[in-house]
């Protein structure tokens, strides 16, 4: 009977907790202890350790997993294929010429990738090290992070970051609780409220907690951060007491211990398995869109290459077929080798011509490539404008594949809290029945001496209104549920509650609140403490006032307002409610509305989070009919939530109104300006936040992000309880459709005046939806593509409510959209982690929430303004940079091998090369890499400032615009061009030939001696200046950097041509270059024709950048001649815009967007720089100030150049 009782006692507590739902469950033995006799049978599981990995390799993989990467690309395996055909059959070049850059090529690249994997797992290491206190045998131990168990019992004391996921089994408070931050996780910096076991709350010491028996039974890992199902069973006498556990118990890694001085845990999750790195992506490799480009044309080149092979050895065997054009009886062949099948003699012949012509396919390039990736990749982190002084940190690169993917950015999805924001909320003012109110007092723009305290912009109010302005002081001073925290410092910042008084900090869930109360303090009323139910205020005398708390009336969203009712000294009682100015307005009977209301409507338009504060007094009867009321709803067993709203929507009325709040969330210094450059550079700013709805969307106003004339659609938990799913979506399709039916995407991203702008918000649980539609909704089309066509015409998108993995799948969405654009991540947090991963950049930023985004991330600057430059400036330049370096690479390329295909139809297919072996072999290595290195690196053609004041510039590259077709043909066929001049030209040099006295054949126009060697020398002599001279043409900034390299590697050419041919040298088992090059340069008319031979090839080229540079000029070259007649100084002149090619819709739309991108004054902003916004507003011909368009044109307009020597507006600003 006994076991029968045990089994049921099982069943129920099993089921109490819900159980029977489980699909799998672990059990953990907290402190590793087996449970008492009797108990359920103890089977230990195993559980990983509680090492992070962010690394990529291990020491044992790397070879295996770096070489498997790098022969995914089809040049590293194309190259590795002609080597071992070099190897296994006789070809006219050694393996050399093959194997030694394509080492070369996987040497250096597995290095670098070595080297920043490394920096990985040295990042590991340092988490994985740090030291945590675990409670063994009645005593607490220091050990690493990574040797922490599931079941041990850890010690966290206060601002210690939580190891793993942890059970609270005890805290130091009283009351078992223990306030904790998560801005690591999900962007809130507020504080939260955790709870302890109720059987082990009382244990605090380390022995009463070694002495606890009790197992947890949960869920197995999951990655959403706020679900949380199990159980403990505590033992007590040998019989176990089940207690249910929530969210509410289950303490985060990464999260932050505040206010609590310590706190007992027990580990549950551990390493890997933990929720923060279950959100984490897998790490996989990112490749540009250029390496996409370069990968395609490779194939291109490839098809080349096996074309031409074909060719020559069809064409060879229709030489041989006359049998006086067989084998000469010089070439040594044997029986054997006439007497194989024609097939195998066929193919052999086809794998030497594909050996022969390799030369195509530029395996430099991928080695110039990484080596200007890498080289590149410090110029970011030198770049001083990206320090920050405060932080004393620098940009720091953690992957540099990706530094020309920085100018193709086209969506870019930003974290809020931390990332536009600085993460604290400042009170800027207050209003009371129309009366505005500033902690410093300002007067016609004079900060007024003396007013360190309370004063006010409008005149002094009477009595009666200095009676309510008292009244909503004391309001805003209880209407809270800040705690307040006794401490000297914290964080080694002191925290001052009154001047002379004692040191102390507020507190919250809320820093709305907090920013409230800190207000009050500074117009003259303190909050002091709530002690055995006293609220204490010291107000402006110095005098503390003592109200007794008597309701709380908590806030929810559905609500959207909190109230208090408080018992003052005298015996009055008061209801104060603070809210929404939408749930406090249609509830007030009386008080100054309209003034109210136009002051809120003023400062939401600026980006501030409004608040309206009210009161109603209570009679005794009616207090005592609210108690009842208020208690009889707490008291329900059913429905508790609904009764509780009925009665607080009763209490909750009749309001006096007494004024309105104004709180900032700071943002971050130029996050406006600099979200206001990506929208004009043609980027999509989404905001993907953790944050509540109203908090994200009034930063996304204060940051620009959604602007005065932007109509919001809301997609919206709550909106899709009224509506289905279905019919919302549906809804906002046909609105934005609508009016945005006939316009193109690249219409919206320059957000036009002349239209309206659509801002989208949604929430985490109404994306779950669309991204997995119900049952019901399995037949209503497909949700995903309907979302995606409303972002699409929506200038700016906020996502709220955000799980982290939820921030990935909206990433991981948009690349997958038929336009397939380039996404870009950044963030601050751990949860930020999963989006920087799974975008195509992703940036971290320095902040306040920890290093993990800094370590998975491929950039890290230290704040957000710095990603203007870091993609308007840094991105643009390498994407132009390397744009050039791939087109050049194939170009001279063609130069070279075009030359020796065109050179087997006149040796007889004979697979004579055209050139020596050295010249081979140095062309790509030394010859002609040096100077487009150069260029990659250092290019600049536009000056650095113009890129920076004019955002719209990255347009010209979007789209990787550089690497088009069409671009790759022309350069193309210009290198067959040139290979055909240099060829036919030398050829045609080389037509009339006699034999002189001592037996030479020379030819008669030139006097050089005629021979193969001499031919190719002067073929390959007019091509290394050609392609030189080609790269000189695209310079544009020259130092003498780029003097040195370009003309020291022609010198470098001639004097090893000199040396090669000048000596004989004893390990050569030929000498067939002896005395060649010399020879050719004695001969007069051979320097003529290497110059006629040069000016030929470059002319073509040089003719089509003039006509099409006076014709047809692009934005960028009009910038580049104007900033030639001004010097280098055009970035000192505002107006780039008058240099845009002019458009239809840009003249009639000029004004209206003048209008609306004239700054607004910023309340967090200095006065004087108000004062400056005024005075451009005041100017509307600003913009139109100088014409430059004019100088693009020619000289001719420069003497009605008089009206630039005038001081006008921009002199004053």
């Amino acid at each position: 009977m006994g076991m029968d009782v045990s089994t049921l006692r099982t069943l129920i507590n099993r089921y109490c907790v819900g159980e029977e739902n489980w699909v799998d469950n672990r059990t953990v033995y907290i402190g590793q202890k087996e449970p008492p006799p009797g108990a359920e049978a103890f089977i230990q599981q195993r559980f990983p350790d509680n090492r992070i990995v962010s690394s990529k390799y291990t020491f044992l993989n790397f070879i295996p997993k770096n070489m498997f990467e790098q022969f995914r690309r089809v040049a590293n395996f194309y190259f590795l294929i002609i080597f071992l055909v070099q190897l296994i059959i006789d070809t006219p070049t050694s393996p050399i010429t093959s194997g030694l850059p394509l080492f070369f090529v996987i040497t250096v690249t597995a290095i670098k990738q070595g080297y920043e994997d490394w920096l990985r797992h040295k990042a590991d290491n340092s988490v994985n090290q740090c030291p945590v206190h675990v409670v063994q045998h009645g005593k607490v131990v220091r050990k690493q992070s990574r040797r922490l168990r599931v079941g041990d019992v850890v010690l966290v004391k206060e601002n210690e970051s939580f190891p793993c996921d942890l059970i609270l089994l005890s805290s130091s408070r009283d009351d078992g609780t223990c306030f904790v931050t998560t801005a690591s996780l999900d962007g809130e910096s507020s504080h939260k409220t955790y709870y302890a076991v109720q059987d082990t709350k009382a244990y605090n010491t380390e022995k009463e907690v070694d002495s606890i028996h009790a197992t947890i039974e949960c869920e197995q890992p999951q990655p959403d951060l706020y679900k949380f199902v199990g159980r403990i069973n505590v033992y007590m006498d040998n019989e176990p007491v089940a207690r249910p556990l929530g969210s509410e118990n289950l303490l985060l890694r990464g999260a932050t211990l505040k206010n609590t001085d310590y706190i007992y845990a027990v580990a549950i999750y551990t390493g890997m398995e933990t929720k923060m790195a279950l959100n984490y992506q897998s790490k996989s490799q990112k490749r540009s869109a250029v390496e996409k480009s370069m990968n395609a044309y490779l194939v291109v080149y490839l098809c080349i290459l096996i074309s031409k092979a074909v060719i020559n050895t069809v064409l060879k065997y229709v030489w041989q077929a006359d049998t006086n054009r067989d084998e000469p009886w010089y070439n040594q062949r044997t029986d054997t080798e006439r007497q194989r099948h024609i097939l195998i003699r066929a193919f052999t012949d086809f794998l030497a011509f594909m050996v022969l012509f390799n030369y195509i396919i530029p395996v430099s390039m991928y080695v110039t490539v990484e080596m200007q990736k890498f080289l590149g990749s410090y110029f970011i982190m030198w770049d001083d404008e990206m320090f920050d002084e405060e932080l004393g940190e620098r940009a720091v690169v953690n992957t540099s594949d990706l530094n020309e993917e920085l100018g193709q950015v086209e969506y870019v999805f930003t974290d809020k809290t931390g990332t536009l924001t600085e993460n604290n909320m400042e009170f800027i003012e207050c209003c009371v029945d129309g009366h505005v109110y500033v902690p410093q007092a300002i007067c016609n723009g004079q900060l007024m001496s003396g007013a360190a305290g309370m004063d006010m912009i409008d005149t002094s109010p009477g009595p009666e209104a200095r009676e309510h302005e008292e009244l909503f002081f004391r309001a805003l001073c209880l209407c809270h549920t800040v705690q307040v925290k006794e401490e000297e410092t914290v964080d080694g910042i002191k925290h001052g509650i009154h001047q002379g008084k004692s040191t102390s900090f507020y507190i919250s869930s809320s820093p709305d609140e907090v920013a409230l109360v800190e207000g009050m303090k500074r117009l003259g009323f303190t909050y002091l403490r709530l002690k055995d139910g006293q609220m204490e205020i010291l107000n402006r005398e110095d005098e503390i006032e003592r109200f007794e708390l008597l309701e709380v009336l908590t806030f929810d969203s559905v609500r959207r307002r909190m109230s208090v009712i408080v018992r003052a000294n005298n015996g009055e009682v008061y209801l104060f409610c603070k809210g929404a100015d939408s749930s406090i307005f249609p509830r007030v009977i009386s008080g100054k509305v309209d003034q109210i209301r136009a002051r809120v409507e003023h400062n939401a338009v600026e980006g501030l989070r409004t608040l309206c504060v009210a009161y109603r007094p209570l009679s005794p009867d009616q207090y005592q009919e609210v108690c009842h009321l208020l208690n009889g709803a707490k008291l329900a067993l059913h429905d508790r939530d609904k009764r509780l709203a009925e009665a607080y929507d009763i209490v909750e009325k009749d309001l006096i109104l007494l004024g309105a709040t104004a709180v900032e969330d700071r943002l971050q210094e130029k996050a406006a300006d600099t979200i206001e450059s990506l929208h004009q550079a043609g980027m999509k700013v989404w905001v993907l936040t953790g944050d509540k709805m109203e908090t994200a969307a009034a930063t996304c106003y204060a940051s620009k992000l959604f602007r005065r004339n932007t109509q919001i659609l809301e997609l919206t938990t709550k909106r899709t309880e009224e509506q289905s799913l279905h019919d919302v979506l549906f809804d906002l399709s046909r609105t934005v459709l609508r009016h945005h039916g006939g316009m193109t995407r690249d219409t919206f991203s320059g957000l036009s005046g002349d239209c309206t702008d659509y801002g989208l918000i949604i929430d985490g649980a109404t994306l779950s939806a669309v991204m997995r539609p119900s049952e019901e909704d399995s037949n209503s089309g497909n949700y995903k593509e309907i979302f995606l066509e409303i972002c699409r015409n929506c200038s700016a998108v906020l996502c709220c409510r955000m799980a982290p993995l939820q921030k990935a799948q909206i990433v991981k969405l948009i690349k997958a959209s038929k336009e397939h654009p380039i996404t870009l991540a950044i963030g601050d947090g751990a949860n930020d982690v999963s989006m920087i991963l799974e975008a195509h950049v992703g940036i971290g930023i320095m902040g306040k929430e920890g290093r993990q985004a800094v370590r998975n991330s491929d950039y890290a600057i230290p704040k957000f303004k710095h990603l203007k430059k870091i993609l308007l400036v840094h991105g643009h330049y390498y994407y132009i940079r390397i744009s050039e370096l791939v087109q050049y690479f194939f170009y001279k390329n063609v130069c070279f091998i075009f030359p020796q295909f065109l050179y087997q139809f006149f040796c007889g297919f004979s697979q004579q090369p055209l050139y020596d072996t050295a010249y081979l072999t140095l062309y790509n290595i030394s010859f002609t890499s040096l100077p487009i290195l150069l260029y990659s690196l250092i290019e600049q053609h536009i000056n650095m400032d113009i890129l920076k004041k004019d955002p719209s510039l990255y347009r010209d590259i979007a789209k990787n615009s550089l690497l088009r077709w069409p671009i790759f043909i022309y350069w193309t066929m210009l290198g067959v061009y040139d290979a055909v001049v240099m060829f036919f030209g030398a050829y045609f040099l080389f037509d009339n030939t006699t034999f002189t006295s001592n037996g030479q054949l020379m030819t008669t126009n030139t006097q050089m001696m005629f021979g193969n060697w001499t031919f190719g020398t002067l073929v390959f002599t007019v091509l290394v200046f050609t392609v030189t001279f080609k790269l000189v043409l695209d310079t544009h900034y020259w130092t003498w950097i780029n003097h040195f390299v370009i003309w020291g590697s022609l010198i470098f050419f001639v004097v090893f041509s000199l040396l090669w041919g000048g000596i004989i040298w004893p390990f050569l088992n030929y000498q067939r270059m002896y005395y060649v090059f010399m020879q050719m340069l004695s001969s007069g008319p051979a320097w003529l024709s290497i110059i006629l031979l040069i000016v030929a090839s470059l002319l073509p080229d040089v003719v089509k950048k003039v006509i099409c540079r006076a014709l047809w000029p692009t934005t960028t070259e009009r910038i580049q001649n104007a900033d030639k007649l001004y010097k280098g100084q055009l970035s000192e002149f505002t107006p780039l815009a008058s240099l845009h090619a002019p458009s239809k819709a840009g003249r009639h739309r000029r004004g209206s967007d003048n209008q609306r991108n004239a700054p607004n004054p910023r309340r967090s902003e200095t006065f004087t720089k108000k004062i400056m916004f005024t005075r451009w507003q005041r100017t509307p011909d600003y913009c139109t100030f100088t014409p430059l368009l004019r100088f693009a044109d020619g000289a001719r307009h420069l003497k009605q150049g008089h009206a630039y020597s005038t001081a006008g507006p921009e002199t004053s600003v």
